[in-house]
């Protein structure tokens, strides 16, 4: 049985239509996932930007502080505010980066990769009940093309 769909917000403001700027689709469909996904985070005790981090550690660690902000496309002081969060709830620490003692690298903890495991698993469901309606073969094709648009260039901001 499947776990049933989270319901749809109401509507603010002008909704868009399948003529809708693709802009406008990406973005209002990036605020349905990041609703549902930031309620999620929250049911753990975690912003969505906060298990945002968390998983960029785990797909990617050894960055500096830097690389990491860029990587995520938040700045310096944002990037500042969430490590120290995540840091007092000893979730991440942060190290030296060898050679380089002005360097910082922050790293997940055990309790850190856990607790993003736990709202992985979660998100990964809400996101299968939110697609459920399209076959397996349109959900690769999306995938695909969002991640073709996406590219490998840097963003020069965040959506978070």
């Amino acid at each position: 049985m499947q776990s049933p769909r989270p319901p749809a917000p109401e509507p603010i403001g002008p909704s868009p239509s399948i003529d809708s700027e693709i802009t406008w689709l990406l973005h209002r469909a990036a605020q349905r996932m990041r609703a549902a996904t930031g309620d999620v985070a929250e049911a753990h005790a975690l912003g969505l930007r906060d298990y945002i981090v968390l998983s960029a550690l785990v797909k990617t660690p050894g960055l500096t502080q830097g690389e990491l902000g860029r990587s995520l496309g938040l700045d310096k002081t944002t990037l500042m505010s969430q490590l120290d969060r995540l840091e007092r709830r000893a979730l991440v620490e942060r190290h030296g980066a060898p050679g380089d003692r002005r360097l910082r690298i922050p790293v997940i903890t055990d309790d850190g990769r856990a607790l993003c495991m736990k709202v992985a698993d979660a998100c990964a469901a809400v996101e299968t009940s939110v697609l459920d309606r399209f076959g397996q073969d349109q959900v690769q094709a999306l995938r695909r093309m969002l991640f073709a648009i996406i590219g490998d260039v840097e963003d020069r901001g965040s959506c978070l």
